[in-house]
């Protein structure tokens, strides 16, 4: 079966005076004109074309994602909204991978965006989600500079939006059942380049093995408080010294509320307590190490660090130790000071 014929509903829509058959395999069939000559995209189906500069696939002047989501998602304001890629493939214009965003939950949503913002900003993008109007001397950059007008009201719903989405439960990158689908995936996607090779004579050699990248991370939501996340670390877990909201100062608030032999953490195996604590990174991280209060644990000691996204406090295991010379050792080295402490066990494990 081609790829274009793989589909299970198909429905019609109309989108800038144009009427489209649409399936939900991100392909369109265009409706010829009533009056005038036949275009070369009419009356056929097709995925579109591919633009060199923006890397959307386009049907003449139109983009495809919007014509697909206009169909199955329903129509909206342009000057308001924007369909994302949920993926971020442009050229995934599945019904399923596409949604309707404001233009500032879409921007608060990209990476490159959301950190322009928080630099802007002086390192904490909760300054502009309390006070949108403080880029207006700050942004010249086209791109953002129409954020200046956006009400605070706007900026807390898009940026409680924009958490919300990003709370995700973690996938279990090494089950059966994920290496099977990614590898079906792979699959899918060698087909739909060789179709679109020879559709449009493009010029692409597949590699001879697939390409195995390192998994992304998987964040995910600590039991407490709303303003921390997990990253890679699976058990939910309350950090009882991370602080309940975000302000312009987020680590320096985070460390004034740790002291040492203080409860840090707590999850359904056990307690840690603070056994000590200092910024690294220059100023843009906390390193902590934690002591287990549980008598049957096996490695009694443990390391994290804990940075903030511009949204919320991640809160990253660095590795468990034996002894607490072990994790001292790290704890120092980390920081990237000399340690001159005696070895441990930890050293050989």
């Amino acid at each position: 079966m081609d790829l274009i014929d793989d589909y299970i509903l198909e429905r019609t829509c109309t989108y800038k005076g144009e009427t489209y058959k649409v399936r939900d395999n991100g392909s369109v069939y265009r409706q010829p004109r009533s009056e005038g000559r036949l275009r070369k995209d009419d009356s056929k189906w097709t995925f579109g074309e591919k633009n060199a500069t923006n890397g959307y696939m386009y049907i003449g002047q139109h983009r495809v994602h919007i014509i697909v989501a206009t169909a199955f998602l329903g129509e909206n304001d342009s000057k308001v909204y924007v369909v994302d890629h949920i993926d971020t493939n442009r050229c995934n214009n599945r019904a399923e991978n596409l949604r309707w965003l404001t233009r500032l939950e879409n921007a608060l949503l990209n990476e490159d965006t959301c950190r322009k913002i928080t630099y802007l900003c002086g390192g904490n993008i909760m300054k502009f989600i309390n006070n949108p109007s403080c880029l207006r001397d700050l942004a010249q950059d086209p791109d953002i500079s129409w954020m200046r007008t956006v009400t605070a009201e706007e900026a807390k719903a898009a940026y409680a939006k924009v958490q919300s989405m990003r709370i995700q439960q973690p996938r279990n990158i090494h089950s059966k059942q994920h290496i099977e689908n990614e590898d079906l995936k792979r699959k899918e996607q060698a087909e739909a380049m060789e179709w679109y090779r020879t559709q449009n004579n493009w010029r692409f050699t597949a590699p001879k093995q697939p390409v195995y990248s390192t998994p992304d991370p998987v964040f995910t939501k600590a039991a407490y408080p709303e303003t921390a996340l997990q990253k890679d670390w699976k058990t939910p877990t309350e950090f009882l010294c991370c602080p309940i909201e975000s302000t312009e100062t987020p680590l320096q608030d985070y460390f004034n509320n740790l002291a040492i032999g203080k409860p840090f953490s707590r999850n359904k195996y056990t307690e840690h307590n603070v056994l000590d604590f200092a910024f690294m990174d220059e100023g843009k991280a906390l390193i902590i190490a934690t002591k287990d209060t549980n008598p049957n644990a096996i490695k009694h000691f443990g390391l994290l660090k804990v940075y903030h996204s511009g949204i919320q406090f991640i809160h990253e295991s660095i590795s468990t130790f034996f002894e607490e010379n072990g994790v001292m050792k790290f704890f120092t080295t980390e920081q990237g000071l000399e340690w001159n402490g005696p070895d441990s066990i930890d050293d050989y494990c």
